[in-house]
């Protein structure tokens, strides 16, 4: 069906985000136009100011509209303790768990050099640098379980021992909660190849 060229704009700009195909598009803008119009204001006005203001941590490279975040400007978080994730989201998923106390270094994804992905586009000369700062003591890599993102954990690891800094992996295994029988197969031989002594 034909629509005006208005809402085929709208659609087309909804599509931009990841997961949304034509037919959610679709719903979106419909929502927006039909029952919303007052939040689709305020949602062009926060996503207005919010591309013209957020840029990047000079020091950890998450995604903040200050000079340094929070985390960063944080006095009482472990400046020597430096996990290395692949995406802002990943920042936030580790801050969920109210478990880690260090700072945050955000690679632009991880290395994929059949994409043409190489260690410079993922932030490696801005790694150095902090890494040289003399302050790190340990390196957490905290990268994603895909062959990307072991890759990109083993290449930082080694440029990381060559500082002479300790250079540690996140655990992958059974969920807390979880039931063997229900456990992928490579997750549960992953879980059994890390075990540890208790």
């Amino acid at each position: 069906m034909a629509f005006s060229p208005l809402v085929n704009q709208l659609i087309e700009a909804l599509r931009v985000l990841p997961g949304v195909g034509p037919k959610s598009a679709q719903r979106m803008a419909f929502h927006l136009l039909e029952r919303e119009r007052e939040g689709g204001h305020k949602l062009a006005h926060t996503l207005s100011s919010a591309l013209k203001q957020v840029g990047h941590c000079e020091q950890c490279r998450t995604l903040c509209e200050n000079r340094l975040c929070l985390v960063c400007e944080d006095g009482n978080r472990d400046h020597s303790l430096l996990c290395i994730v692949e995406g802002p989201g990943h920042v936030a998923a580790i801050e969920h768990t109210g478990g880690y106390r260090g700072v945050y270094f955000v690679l632009s994804g991880h290395l994929s050099p059949i994409d043409g992905i190489g260690p410079e586009e993922i932030g490696m000369h801005e790694l150095l640098r902090r890494l040289q700062s003399g302050q790190i003591r340990e390196v957490v890599l905290a990268t994603n379980a895909t062959v990307e993102g072991e890759a990109t954990a083993y290449y930082i690891a080694d440029v990381v021992k060559s500082k002479g800094i300790q250079a540690t992996r996140i655990a992958y295994g059974i969920p807390v909660g979880g039931d063997l029988e229900y456990i992928d197969g490579g997750t549960l031989a992953k879980a059994l190849a890390d075990r540890s002594n208790i």
